[in-house]
């Protein structure tokens, strides 16, 4: 109470800002007058003495109001489209970094114009991120009338372009793309092996619209890039054809809200007898184990035309959140492989990864990060949390009249659907447009089933009519219209009255189930009542629908039935609305809990990742990495006279043998030296002797090689060593997280466990680097003087294949594998220590062995 009160005397803190900014905007106005008169090469010249005043010193900060009075002029003269103040004011939140919650129709593509322009002066290029192909093509085609007035370069980059057509769109000033596209690329440049293929060229400043279903709905899935297993599909087949025998509750059990299954002691048994085995958990049995709980995921938790539907002969996902098809992306782990064996489609092979990354440290990566939406003030503990990004919520050009009307909730599922044909009938005689909002495929279609029964004229907007999108959404608010939705997030069009609908009542939103997530909820009822419009929504709901029977509609099924109230009677009290969105926080929470422990595993592999890269790319520019040979050698040598060398024991009595043979396999020479030269040695003394005879060895490599061919030979060997290896290592990290949460029985934590752990097998992974890079390196040998650039043309065709093949096989993670185990090995001297310092371990916690 006290909270409130204050509050109202004093303005909320974004009052408070939004108090603050326009102080900016008033200064910005002043400008006006004199940037009016300017003639068009007048002001395309500002761009040039911005630049300058650049270099000479001022910040962007202190060129904000005259660059924003520049665009204003500019959008004014090029789209006849003058930025309102509030739109200026979005701007202004985007350029300091922060997220600007704009209403839906309030302009938010022709706000991003002024942040993007002031920060596309430094030359470092300005990323806008978009949630589809679409919009991407359609903003910068709409605003590079404003850039290039300007004097800037635009360019956007889709799925079908080639490599050099995207480094030429991220060298413009500005580029447009989807987060996919983006994300992508920077898997695919890390996987090259030259400089000069790079398509991007750094993360300076990037606006993410819609940045709510890119940095949190689609935060819970990571960007994979995978290649083919070698693996047979045929146990797919057999396990599919025994899913009809498992029955729900008698051999397994569902966990609706995780999206979990579980074999009862019946299922286990049933599975061992159908399968002809003693014990469905016995490790030789993993694999089958592995099988029997996908297929049961596939057929009793997974729907066709909710989750996914059946497309050309393939199981396409459909994202939960926007209702789009998602082509090119698979479940992991033969979940997809045993949905293509229940819709007796082609089984594609398994698939290995070989890179990865979360939208969350994709977009960390960024120097200044902003992004705009309708809906994400609900969400800004997350994105304060995870990217450090505040949420300004920004005020509307003109005041909202949208009525929004308490929830409508039911007994039943078909009384609910008779009201929802009821009310769409009835405003439909009187000509008001109405949208249907559903959350899935299968209901969109069964109302539109039930509204053609009525004889209803309507259209209808889902994955399966994706192609029609812009030309029913440009359609939906005209007189008479009826259009059912597939979750209207990220649609990115607006939609515009028709003539004679405002006095009908403008727009009526019809809503045929909450959403897990009230920002669904608020984008669907978002598209009506924008800049002013009149308008109306509500939700229909019933005691069936997944969200109140998950999250407990008992007592409200108890009260309707003491009242004795009938299946076609509803209750609407704002307090049943507000118990809803209770329930929906929990989702949101919930929801929260699996991006977060996402990001965390994530965290923990980011780090490897951003090792590797970086010394990959430092390989790529180096003109000689021997440097970088001599020091793996110098940390074998080291460990090799380690190893030997046994304090208060003579030298002569060391293990010789073992010396050779190791000597033998790292370095495919022998030492020979006389009795008398191992008398009287200690370890820095073995050091340098065996170093002597290495340096001898290796430069005996040289003289066979050729000196230019051994500095290109060493920089391939490297780069191959280190793409199998990384390879390799992301498949038992895969592999490790699968079952690590089982630690938790054993009191330990899953997350610290997998910390230890995986530090062990990237510190194996870096010390295998260094082993097999050295030992190639002295027994490699070019027969023809063509014969490295043979191999070396060969290398890049492969690479250029998995690249080709990785722009397709993208993926989604799962979390219910099996764990591989490694033991520890020895830390290398020059591998970061893991006291986590950030030094080195031979000038850390190694300087002392």
């Amino acid at each position: 109470m006290l909270g409130k009160a204050l509050t109202k005397v004093f303005g909320s803190k974004n009052d408070r800002i939004i108090k603050q900014l326009r102080k900016t905007i008033n200064t910005i106005n002043e400008l006006e007058a004199s940037i009016e008169p300017l003639s068009d090469e007048e002001i395309a010249a500002k761009t040039v003495e911005f630049r300058q005043r650049l270099e000479q010193g001022e910040t962007l900060d202190q060129l904000l109001p005259e660059a924003f009075a520049v665009v204003r002029e500019a959008a004014r003269r090029v789209l006849g489209e003058r930025h309102y103040d509030v739109q200026l004011i979005g701007g202004i939140v985007l350029h300091s970094g922060r997220i600007a919650e704009m209403k839906t129709g309030e302009g938010k593509t022709l706000t991003s114009t002024a942040p993007v322009y002031l920060n596309a002066l430094t030359g470092k290029g300005v990323h806008v991120v978009t949630v589809n192909d679409y919009l991407a093509k359609r903003d910068v085609e709409w605003m590079d009338k404003v850039y290039s007035f300007l004097g800037l370069t635009t360019a956007c980059i889709i799925h079908e372009m080639d490599d050099a057509e995207r480094r030429e769109a991220y060298n413009a000033d500005v580029t447009y793309g989807t987060n996919n596209e983006f994300g992508f690329d920077y898997l695919r440049d890390n996987m090259k092996f030259d400089i000069a293929d790079y398509c991007q060229r750094g993360f300076h400043f990037a606006i993410v619209d819609e940045v709510d279903s890119i940095l949190i709905d689609e935060a819970r899935t990571p960007l994979i890039i995978s290649g083919p297993a070698e693996q047979t599909t045929d146990m797919y087949v057999k396990v599919d054809k025994l899913m009809p025998h498992f029955k729900e509750e008698e051999h397994y059990t569902k966990e609706e809200k995780s999206r979990q299954i579980m074999l009862t002691d019946d299922g286990v048994a049933l599975a061992e007898e159908l399968l002809g085995i003693d014990n469905l958990y016995d490790p030789s049995n993993i694999n089958q184990l592995h099988h029997i709980n996908q297929a049961l995921k596939a057929h009793f938790v997974f729907q066709c035309d909710v989750d996914y539907i059946v497309k050309n002969g393939q199981v396409v996902i459909v994202d939960e959140f926007t209702g789009r098809t998602m082509e090119g992306r698979r479940y992991s782990d033969g979940l997809h492989q045993a949905l293509e064996a229940k819709e007796k489609v082609t089984i594609e092979k398994e698939n290995q990864t070989l890179a990865s990354v979360t939208f969350q440290n994709y977009f960390r990566m960024y120097d200044k990060l902003a992004g705009m939406t309708g809906t994400a003030d609900t969400e800004a503990p997350e994105f304060k949390k995870i990217y450090g990004l505040d949420v300004v919520v920004i005020p509307t050009h003109k005041n909202m009249i949208r009525k929004d009307y308490p929830d409508l909730i039911y007994k039943n599922q078909q009384a609910k659907y008779r009201n929802i044909v009821n009310e769409i009938k009835e405003l439909n005689q009187k000509g008001q447009p109405i949208l249907v909002g559903t959350i899935s495929i299968d209901i969109s279609e069964k109302i539109s089933k039930m509204l053609t029964k009525e004889g209803i004229p309507h259209d209808v907007l889902n994955a399966k009519q994706h192609d029609r999108e812009a030309e029913i959404i440009a359609e939906a608010g005209h007189a008479g219209r009826v259009t059912i939705a597939t979750n209207m997030a990220g649609r990115g069009t607006d939609i515009k009255l028709g003539e004679g609908v405002r006095e009908l009542g403008g727009l009526h939103i019809l809503g045929t189930s909450r959403h897990e997530s009230r920002r669904i909820d608020n984008q669907l009822r978002g598209r009506s009542g924008r800049q002013g419009d009149p308008g109306s929504s509500r939700f229909f709901l019933s005691l069936e629908d997944d969200l109140l029977r998950i999250f407990g509609s008992g007592r409200l099924g108890g009260i309707m039935d003491k009242l004795g109230m009938e299946d076609d009677e509803p209750i609407e009290h704002s307090m049943v609305s507000k118990a809803i969105e209770n329930a929906q926080r929990k989702v949101e929470g919930h929801n929260f809990d699996i991006r977060k422990h996402l990001l965390e595993y994530d965290d923990v592999m980011n780090k490897q990742r951003e090792i590797i890269y970086k010394q990959r790319r430092e390989v790529l520019e180096s003109e000689n990495v021997q440097p970088i040979v001599e020091d793996m050698i110098a940390e074998l040598v080291d460990e090799i006279c380690g190893h030997i060398a046994v304090e208060r024991t003579p030298s002569e009595d060391w293990n010789w043998d073992e010396f050779n043979e190791r000597v033998a396999q790292l370095f495919n020479n022998k030492v020979e030296w006389a009795p008398e030269e191992l008398v009287d040695l200690d370890l820095q003394l073995l050091v340098e002797k065996l170093n002597d005879a290495v340096k001898e060895w290796y430069s005996g490599q040289e003289e066979k090689n050729g000196v230019e061919q051994m500095r290109q030979l060493e920089r391939m060997v490297l780069l191959q060593m280190v793409d199998t290896l990384w390879k390799e290592h992301l498949l038992q990290m895969d592999h490790l997280k699968e079952g690590i949460g089982l630690r938790g029985y054993g009191q330990k934590n899953p997350l610290n466990e997998y910390k230890r752990e995986g530090f062990n097998l990237f510190m194996s992974m870096i010390e295998a680097v260094k082993l097999q890079t050295v030992s190639t390196l002295m027994r490699v040998q070019i027969v023809q003087d063509d014969e490295l650039e043979r191999l070396e043309e060969e290398r890049r065709i492969q690479r250029a294949k998995e690249l080709e093949e990785a722009k397709k096989a993208t993926r989604p993670q799962a979390d219910d594998r099996q764990p591989q185990q490694r033991k520890e090995e020895k830390i290398g001297r020059n591998a970061p220590c893991p006291c986590g310092s950030g030094k080195k371990y031979k000038k850390c916690c190694g300087a002392a062995n």
